[in-house]
C-alpha cells in the first residue's frame, strides 16, 4: 500500500499536540460539547498543506453562498459530507478557509461537527487533532451493536442514552446561536470493498427533521487512507499526497425533501422509512462525487 504511516509521518508533531491538548479523552454527558482548540489548528493546517497538492480546494462556491444566505436569514443549517478519512473534517475546514470566498470562510467558522466517541477515546494523538474543531460528541449506534456481553451492553446502553440526550440539547443550543451542524451521514469512514461503510445510518433522519436546509459535500481524492493491514488502528492510516476536491451541491430544503420521499412510498409501505430517507441523502452525495470523478 502506498503512503507513510501516520504515526511515522508526524511523529515529530506528537509532542506539541500532546502539550496543547486538553486531554478530555473520557466522554460523559458533561463534556460532549467541545469548543475548537485554536492552538492546535496551525499544526493540522501545516500537515494538510504538505499533502494536499495544487488543484485541491472547493467547488460549488455559489451553493455555499446560497446556503449561508439561508443560515443568516435564520434557517437551521446542516452540512452532510462524504467520509473517507480522519482528514475529511480538517481538509474541509482548511479548504473553506483558504477558498477566497467569504461565505465559505464563515461556514468554516460556524461549523460544529458531530463526532463519535472513538476519535476522543481511542488514541490521545487522534483525539488531539480532532480538538482543533468544535464538536458535539455522540455515542454511535454502531458502537453499541458491536458489544456482545449482555452486562457490558446494558451498562453502555445507559451511558449512551445520557450522552446522546445531552448531545441533542447542545445541538439545539448551537443552532440557536446560528452555528451550522456538520455530520458524516455514513457514520464511519468508507472502506473499499465494504459497501455497508458507505450506507447512511438511519439516525440521520432525526437530524433532517430538526433542520431547515442541508448542504451536501462530496470528496474526491484522499490524503489519509485506511491501512489494509490494520484498519482499526487509526495511527496506521497511510499519509499520501493527493489532489483533494470538496464539492458543494445545491442546498436542499429538508421538510420538502423528506415529504416527497415519504409520500412516494405510499401508505402501505411497511419498511424502514427513516432508512429510505437517508439512502436518498447518500444518493445525492454519490451523484456529486461521480460528477467530479475519482
Amino acid at each position: 500500500m502506498e503512503g507513510i504511516r501516520l504515526s511515522d509521518k508526524y511523529a515529530h508533531l506528537f509532542k506539541d499536540l500532546a502539550s496543547l491538548a486538553r486531554a478530555e479523552n473520557v466522554i460523559d454527558e458533561t463534556n460532549i460539547y467541545q469548543e475548537a482548540n485554536t492552538k492546535i489548528l496551525p499544526i493540522i493546517d501545516k500537515m494538510l498543506d504538505e499533502v494536499m497538492l495544487p488543484g485541491s480546494g472547493i467547488k460549488g462556491g455559489e451553493n455555499i453562498t446560497e446556503f449561508m444566505n439561508m443560515v443568516r436569514s435564520g434557517k437551521r443549517g446542516l452540512v452532510m459530507c462524504e467520509h473517507y478519512s480522519n482528514f475529511d473534517l480538517p481538509g474541509l475546514s482548511y479548504a473553506l478557509r483558504n477558498s477566497g470566498n467569504p461565505d465559505a470562510v464563515e461556514l468554516a467558522e460556524k461549523m460544529v461537527a458531530i463526532a463519535g466517541m472513538k476519535l476522543n477515546e481511542e488514541n490521545p494523538m487522534v483525539s488531539a487533532w480532532a480538538e482543533a474543531y468544535s464538536r458535539i460528541i455522540i455515542y454511535p449506534s454502531r458502537s453499541l451493536a458491536a458489544i456482545h456481553d449482555p452486562a457490558k451492553k446494558a451498562e453502555e446502553e445507559a451511558r449512551s442514552r445520557k450522552i446522546n440526550m445531552a448531545s441533542m440539547r447542545y445541538l439545539d443550543a448551537c443552532r440557536r446561536r446560528g452555528q451550522v451542524i456538520m455530520v458524516f451521514p455514513a457514520g464511519t469512514r468508507y472502506r473499499p470493498g465494504v459497501p455497508d461503510t458507505k450506507r447512511g445510518v438511519r439516525e440521520i433522519d432525526s437530524y433532517l427533521r430538526l433542520t431547515d436546509v442541508f448542504l451536501p459535500f462530496s470528496i474526491n481524492g484522499n490524503c489519509l487512507r485506511i491501512s489494509e493491514d490494520d484498519p482499526k488502528n487509526m495511527l496506521h492510516d497511510r499519509v499520501c499526497e493527493d489532489v483533494v476536491t470538496f464539492t458543494a451541491g445545491k442546498p436542499v430544503e429538508c421538510k420538502s425533501f423528506r415529504e416527497n420521499i415519504l409520500n412516494n412510498l405510499g401508505d402501505d409501505y411497511d419498511g424502514d422509512k427513516k432508512q429510505v430517507v437517508v439512502d436518498d441523502v447518500m444518493r445525492i452525495l454519490q451523484e456529486l462525487h461521480d460528477v467530479i470523478g475519482d
